[in-house]
């Protein structure tokens, strides 16, 4: 993506984190969660890739190109994955992450020299909206839950990767990595 060096490369490093733990989640016992983790791996690997600031390493136009089939496929998968799952929300939410990257992809493609270019306002200022308000609805959710009598928070007991706040506290990155990554677009 373009834009200044060191906010690009702090990007990369909250994204690159994010898809780590998201790995690490995909060792869970539950299978929802497993299959959740694995699309928001990529999703964070990938926006890592994408947002390698463009003066140091620009990728050549196929880079970009491969990264709207790879998120195409993502997107359908997703698409797939909501008419079916009882928790279709979620998957509709990583149907419009993978859009939004397959979207940036082609805006970076169709640049002059890979180093950035102008989308769609109307299309990038939806994207925008959308993430924002993500965001501020990713934030409400990790506000601390009620404790039991017993002093355990509600639900505990669970392994370290399957812990939800954690889960929230990676998508919540993730849309704030979406949002900044849309504002160079």
């Amino acid at each position: 993506m373009h834009g200044p060096a060191s906010p690009g490369w702090l990007l990369v490093a909250l994204c690159a984190l994010t898809g780590g733990y998201c790995l690490l989640r995909m060792r869970s016992a539950v299978e929802e969660q497993r299959r959740a983790a694995g699309g928001e791996a990529l999703m964070g690997f990938g926006m890592a890739a994408m947002a390698v600031p463009a003066a140091t390493a620009a990728p050549p136009r196929w880079a970009w190109l491969a990264y709207a089939v790879v998120f195409g496929a993502a997107a359908l998968r997703a698409l797939w994955a909501a008419r079916t799952s009882p928790h279709h929300l979620h998957h509709l939410h990583h149907l419009v992450g993978a859009v939004a990257m397959v979207y940036m992809a082609v805006v970076m493609a169709t640049a002059p020299g890979g180093h950035g270019g102008s989308g769609s306002p109307l299309l990038t200022g939806t994207l925008l909206l959308y993430f924002a308000g993500y965001v501020l609805w990713a934030g409400v959710r990790l506000m601390p839950v009620a404790v039991s009598g017993s002093g355990r928070v509600a639900g505990g007991g669970t392994g370290w990767g399957d812990r939800p706040e954690v889960a929230r506290a990676c998508r919540l990155s993730m849309g704030i990595g979406m949002f900044a990554m849309l504002l160079t677009v």
